[in-house]
């Protein structure tokens, strides 16, 4: 089946949802994707921060071909000793209390909002609030996308679910006033991704914390993006002056199989009880196994040297190119913001032309988020592609 083909199938069978690129991806290795025609592309997407270790990475894929050959999927009404495994492993290397698994990113946000909210009616507070960022984005079901303030104003979606309010990314002083008695958490990404890449400012992390602490809050890391080494450290947090007292992970997390995670410290670990969450697929032995065989590939010491080392280079690289504007970002999140004028989307699709995948996450940004276990010579490509698109335009 041709492009055209798959084209016209999808204007007839799939929602309107997505603006995909004119190109079908049908293998790939490492840093590299093939397209139907054979033609190869570095990518600095990796599924949008999913494919971290790289684009099946044999370690993954023993993991997941031993564990499909046992056992695939078991009620989570039984114990599963990957999904035990796993829970032991991200809480040891987290905050140290206790796990819920998900599906997605969106999901481990959901739990973590029924979490917090039960916290404070425990607390005595009647109509809890929460206090998010504008531009942060936590997801698309319905209390996810309430705390994600630019999708929450869509009149289509209405009516939100209450209780969310949001201040600007560096306004310390709106953060206090807006956490009172009511404040049932404040959630931050430690980087707005889907925003463009913009790192928190640690003022306004360690006000978020200070607050929380006075009002009795709790402090909801979500590193959906940020987590499992994508910062240059296995959490984000970690490069920063606060710790959560809980945290939400995903995308990288299974190395290409949906999986996601709330953690909470042990102060928090144990708000739920029987029946207040569960999830039909979560934390299914098949996804366990995968995010241990990542956990086993990243939890590095010097893979995340080397990734810090990696992301400091490239972006400094990035930053001398003619049309660059700005550099952000940390480890290998990098958002590149270009200078007035230039279309980033025209940018975007020049570059898969040319064989590199980036994403626009915002106007006049690209995003670059290649895998962790890139070397130097693909980081080397892609700024020099990037050079000469920019110089050619």
């Amino acid at each position: 089946m041709d492009l055209a083909q798959l084209q016209a199938l999808e204007q007839r069978y799939l929602m309107p949802t997505y603006k995909r690129g004119p190109v079908e991806f049908v293998r790939g290795e490492g840093a590299t994707l093939w397209d139907a025609e054979g033609k190869a592309y570095l990518d600095f997407v990796t599924g949008i921060s999913v494919n971290s270790v790289g684009h099946c990475h044999p370690a993954v894929v023993e993991a997941v071909r031993e564990q499909a050959e046992r056992l695939i999927h078991v009620s989570n009404l039984f114990y599963s000793e990957p999904m035990v495994r796993l829970a032991e492993r991200l809480c040891e290397s987290s905050l140290g209390g206790k796990a819920f698994f998900t599906n997605s990113g969106t999901e481990a946000n959901e739990c973590a909002i029924k979490l917090v909210r039960k916290h404070a009616h425990g607390r005595g507070i009647d109509a809890p609030e929460i206090v998010t960022l504008e531009r942060a984005f936590h997801g698309r079901t319905m209390g996810s996308l309430a705390a994600t303030p630019g999708m929450a104003a869509n009149p289509s979606f209405a009516p939100m679910l209450p209780g969310f309010r949001s201040v600007p990314i560096d306004d310390g002083g709106a953060l206090r006033a807006a956490v009172g008695p009511s404040t049932a958490a404040v959630i931050i990404e430690p980087i707005l991704g889907e925003a463009g890449v913009y790192p928190v400012p640690d003022e306004m992390l360690l006000a978020a914390r200070e607050a929380c602490d006075e009002a009795g809050a709790l402090l909801v890391f979500d590193e959906i993006q940020t987590g499992i080494g994508r910062t240059g450290s296995l959490w984000a947090y970690e490069q920063t002056p606060v710790r959560p007292d809980v945290m939400t992970t995903a995308k990288a997390l299974g190395g290409g199989l949906p999986i996601g995670a709330c953690l909470a410290s042990p102060d928090v670990a144990d708000t739920f009880e029987p029946g207040d969450h569960g999830s039909t697929f979560a934390g299914s032995p098949l996804a366990a196994s995968a995010a241990l065989a990542v956990l086993d590939v990243v939890d590095d010491p010097d893979l995340l040297r080397r990734v810090r080392d990696l992301g400091a280079g490239l972006r400094q690289s990035l930053e001398a190119i003619d049309g660059v504007r700005e550099v952000r970002g940390r480890g290998l999140m990098i958002g590149v913001g270009l200078e007035e004028g230039i279309d980033a989307e025209q940018m975007r699709d020049r570059l898969l032309e040319d064989g590199l995948v980036v994403n626009v996450p915002e106007r006049g940004t690209l995003r670059l988020l290649p895998p962790l276990v890139i070397g130097a010579q693909e980081a080397e490509r892609a700024t020099e592609l990037l050079a000469r698109m920019l110089a050619a335009r």
